[in-house]
């Protein structure tokens, strides 16, 4: 039990920095040095963790037995002034972390399949797809300060588009509070419906069923 927790943790702190770095290393391509110059494009978690979501939000949930797990970083800063190709550029930055989720999931999903792994290692490297395609989907939701919610402002006309980005920087300014209070919420009236979809993609990526 204590080292199948101590995995968990480790998962989850690497799976979200890998996102935050993504975010990071596309602003880069992009045309904005920002993460580059702070430091943040490295795997080493001590430059990403956030105390909160990085460990007291992860430990809540474990020993609530949650249904799944979830947790978040420093946010990688960007100047989205910076990044080429207009309004698409802050979407493809956010776009970029749950998409290295999503690769994540796959790389291990295919190891699965074609069983390369033994049968003591395969649940720890299904822990590793269903947590990456949580975090993936989680943030894929299209609701401020979520990716999915810069993903979906891509795709707005520009008028909407403007009064969408008003939205989130107004949402921005609690910050914290504003993220404790949607997890919170969508634990309690939406984790069922999230963990059944999570479950599924789960099933079809892995060929494995969740107990």
């Amino acid at each position: 039990m204590q080292e199948f927790f101590i995995f968990s943790i480790a998962v989850l702190i690497m799976s979200i920095v890998v996102h935050e770095v993504s975010h990071g290393y596309v602003a880069e391509i992009l045309g904005d040095p920002t993460a580059r110059l702070a430091g943040r494009l490295t795997l080493n978690p001590l430059h990403h963790l956030d105390p909160f979501g990085s460990v007291i939000l992860p430990l809540m949930l474990f020993f609530t037995n949650s249904p799944f797990m979830f947790g978040w970083a420093k946010p990688v800063p960007y100047n989205e002034y910076n990044l080429r190709n207009g309004k698409w550029g802050p979407g493809l930055v956010a776009l970029a972390g749950p998409l290295a989720n999503i690769f994540i999931a796959t790389f291990f999903s295919f190891l699965i399949r074609f069983g390369v792994f033994p049968d003591s290692v395969t649940s720890m490297a299904g822990l590793i797809v269903l947590m990456n395609l949580m975090l993936a989907f989680f943030n894929l939701i299209p609701i401020p300060p979520l990716d999915g919610s810069k993903v979906v402002a891509s795709f707005l006309p520009r008028r909407y588009y403007i009064s969408w980005v008003a939205f989130e920087r107004n949402i921005a300014r609690y910050g914290l509070i504003s993220m404790f209070l949607f997890v919170f919420f969508f634990v309690l009236i939406f984790a069922d419906i999230f963990t059944s979809l999570v479950y599924s993609i789960f099933k079809i990526f892995t060929g494995l069923s969740i107990i």
